[in-house]
């Protein structure tokens, strides 16, 4: 083997390079569409009379790699399809493949939940443990899923990262839906991932609720008792009339779509939402809260 080569062989990804990005078994779309996106790839690569070993090497990953991708045993990313287009000469065809492919990286229930998110018109969180996951930073989210326990690898960790960051899309969408947030002081006041990065956050959460669709309050920690001391109450209103909505402390944590039991809901987001700081009050609280630092 020449220096060059040995070189080039280092440079390929293989398992140690990128672990995690294992099919979800329980994920049965999923499942399919990395399937049919490997079989898809080894029957071009055999078209054009190519082994695994040497196609790997034209794209810059080990042979095992390809043959987990190719085997539906492995979440491709973006690069690999890329290259793996022009070094097929697919024009564009499995390129193409990313647009299903990256949905599947993400957790089934996180896409469920952005599929929600993504299709109501109005959202009402009340979070009392953790800053709300649409508000989160990268390095605040981060921090959080380092924290838990049993611990998530490092690849697992940026893929819950990945995932929460991607739901915020919400924020970017026309026409924009009406979103309201009422997070307890002590959310506010944990310094997650340091002072750098609570800084960070707090700084999110004052260019969030400056958005004209978004009312951002604070429940003080001085507040008398309210219906959200059982813990976070969600609903989620869509443009069909239809809702679905879920609370720590009713339904056994469920989400429901009850509409008798959507309105407990509502009526409970709406007394915490009477007991908090109003907005513009809110937003003073946490520039406070930034100065203190």
């Amino acid at each position: 083997m020449t220096a060059v080569e040995a070189d080039a062989g280092r440079l390929l990804k293989g398992e140690a390079d990128e672990p995690g990005w294992e099919v979800d078994p329980d994920d049965e779309w999923g499942v399919a569409v990395i399937a049919t996106v490997g079989r898809q790839l080894k029957l071009r690569r055999e078209a054009v009379g190519m082994r695994a070993a040497e196609f790997g090497t034209a794209v810059g990953y080990g042979e095992d790699m390809v043959y987990k991708i190719e085997g539906g045993k492995r979440i491709p990313r973006q690069d690999y399809l890329v290259r793996a287009d022009e070094v097929l000469g697919a024009g564009g065809l499995i390129a193409a493949t990313w647009e299903d492919v990256k949905r599947v990286r993400y957790p089934k229930k996180v896409r469920e939940l952005a599929k929600l998110e993504g299709q109501a018109v109005e959202i009402g969180v009340y979070e009392s443990i953790s800053i709300n996951g649409l508000l989160q930073t990268p390095d605040h989210a981060r921090a959080l899923f380092e924290s838990w326990q049993p611990a998530y690898s490092p690849d697992e960790v940026e893929r819950l990262v990945v995932a929460r960051t991607a739901r915020q899309s919400v924020f970017e969408r026309s026409p924009a839906p009406s979103l309201s947030f009422v997070q307890e002081e002590a959310t506010l006041r944990r310094p997650v991932g340091g002072t750098m990065v609570w800084r960070q956050q707090l700084e999110r959460l004052l260019e969030v609720g400056r958005l004209r669709n978004v009312r951002l309050q604070v429940m003080p920690t001085s507040s008398e008792a309210h219906p959200g001391l059982n813990g976070r109450i969600e609903v989620l209103k869509f443009g069909d009339g239809t809702a679905v909505g879920r609370s720590d402390g009713a339904f056994n944590g469920r989400p429901t779509t009850d509409p008798k039991q959507i309105r407990i809901l509502d009526l409970r987001y709406g007394t915490i939402r009477a007991q908090a700081l109003p907005p513009r009050e809110s937003l003073a609280f946490i520039e406070q809260l930034l100065g203190e630092t």
